[in-house]
């Protein structure tokens, strides 16, 4: 039954994340690019700072977080194990060219980004309490040139949105976490998973203000932590760094399945690109619209403004924090190394054979760490934002507790649940989820890329 359950996954997987789906992906990322005439790039040093001005760290009325906490929220749904564990699965399944389409797809989403993350904050909302909510659902709602179809493509979008919470930002985390520490520590998934499932629910019952001052301090020790330990990495092994940036172009590009160098396995650009595209919009979210939901609770009038600093976001998590990963599995000469099974080092497993080349037994220790880190913050971040698409399609958020509790189950199912199915799954629904949101996007493109445009940073 679970092989069955596992073929029909990837199956699924590799119908929703065929060529149309990548087409759509890079081709809205392009053609806001040109219509923001490359301001995405050229506004990106200002951009950043933004980010670190006194201005983002408080709010205006009182309501909402700070535009400095509603990013390092944005950043804690995204800088998670596709940063770590996808990356290294992207590069195992699809060759070391897969890097290069993932930063591609990044740079690309620079623009996706900061159109959908501006028009989640010009259309959001006020809830119950006068705290402002948004996504990608409120602005098919309220701005969709035909209601009737915005309506119902906002319902579809909720419920992609909940899905996904469940699996890329929960269960794969839950998993990379629960692997990590098996591998390291030798620690059983199901205590691993119970842990995780009830520090999920401690957190998450405090709502956005909990949860926004958490991952304000969380995600940049974090980032910090981790960056450095890819820096030594890459610094230890600097003489086949070449060698590894040649492996990355000539495997973006092949046409034809070829063994490269070290490499133990066979792989083709169009399977390079196929999963370097995916596992860098796991990464970054740009397309997606979740990130837009994160936004949308930032306290500030100015929706372009916002919209830059979630723009940020991308370029931190994947044109950053990927490439390093990257990098340093590519100079480590682990990639096509085979474990004690004779499977193809993968994920988890890969990453910390990485690490241990330049740390030994501490290499260990240092990336489980951060797995756990990345991993945790995800799931917290991803909660809000599963949450406020449950209250769009409950109505209210008095049933919240019901979608909380499951959250935190789920939590533990995705410790204990194989690494192939949580990924496959998670694949889907972020597949089904950029749809309804790129639609929207394409849609209102017009008249948001002439606000971006004339605005003066």
């Amino acid at each position: 039954m679970l092989a069955e359950v596992i073929g029909f996954l990837q199956q699924a997987d590799r119908i929703i994340w065929g060529p149309w789906l990548i087409f759509l992906l890079l081709g809205c990322g392009c053609y806001l690019m040109i219509s923001l005439r490359f301001f995405p790039l050229r506004n990106l040093l200002a951009a950043l700072g933004l980010v670190f001005h006194s201005k983002s760290r408080k709010g205006t009325d009182g309501e909402g977080v700070s535009s400095f906490s509603a990013l390092t929220t944005e950043l804690a749904a995204t800088i998670g194990t596709g940063n770590i564990v996808g990356v290294a699965t992207a590069m195992v399944l699809g060759g070391p060219g897969a890097l290069f389409w993932m930063l591609l797809s990044g740079i690309i989403g620079l623009s996706t980004k900061l159109v959908e993350s501006t028009l989640c904050v010009r259309y959001r909302v006020r809830d119950h309490k006068g705290k402002p909510v948004g996504g990608p659902m409120y602005v098919l709602q309220n701005a969709f040139p035909y209601r009737r179809m915005g309506r119902i493509l906002a319902i579809l979008f909720a419920i992609f949105a909940v899905l996904a919470s469940f699996g890329m930002g929960n269960m794969t985390q839950g998993n990379s976490i629960a692997e990590a520490l098996a591998v390291t520590f030798g620690v059983d998934r199901t205590v691993t998973g119970l842990v995780i499932g009830i520090f999920t629910i401690l957190v998450i019952l405090g709502g956005i203000d909990k949860i926004a001052r958490v991952t304000e301090y969380l995600v940049p020790c974090m980032a910090v932590f981790y960056l450095f330990g890819t820096g030594m990495v890459i610094f230890t092994h600097f003489h086949n760094l070449p060698a590894g940036i040649w492996q990355i172009l000539w495997g973006a590009f092949s046409p034809e399945a070829m063994a490269g160098g070290s490499i133990g396995f066979l792989c083709s650009g169009r399977q390079a690109m196929r999963y370097g595209v995916s596992r860098g919009v796991f990464s970054n979210e740009a397309g997606l619209g979740a990130a837009g939901i994160s936004a949308a609770c930032a306290d500030t009038p100015d929706a372009v403004r916002q919209g830059y600093i979630s723009m940020t976001g991308v370029f931190i998590d994947t044109i950053v924090i990927c490439s390093l990963t990257g990098l340093a599995i590519a100079s480590s000469g682990m990639l096509g190394q085979r474990d004690a099974q004779g499977e193809f080092l993968n994920g988890t497993a890969l990453m910390i054979a990485v690490f241990s080349t330049t740390f030994g037994r501490a290499g260990e220790w240092m990336l489980t760490i951060s797995i756990a880190l990345f991993a945790f913050a995800t799931i917290i971040a991803w909660e809000y934002q599963g949450e406020k698409a449950f209250e769009y399609l409950a109505g209210n958020s008095r049933r919240t507790g019901w979608y909380r509790m499951c959250y935190g189950m789920l939590a533990f199912f995705g410790a204990v649940c194989s690494l192939e199915a949580v990924w496959d799954f998670s694949d889907i629904c972020n597949g089904l989820m950029a749809v309804p949101n790129l639609l929207a996007v394409v849609m209102l493109s017009k008249g948001i890329c002439r606000e971006i445009r004339t605005y003066k940073l």
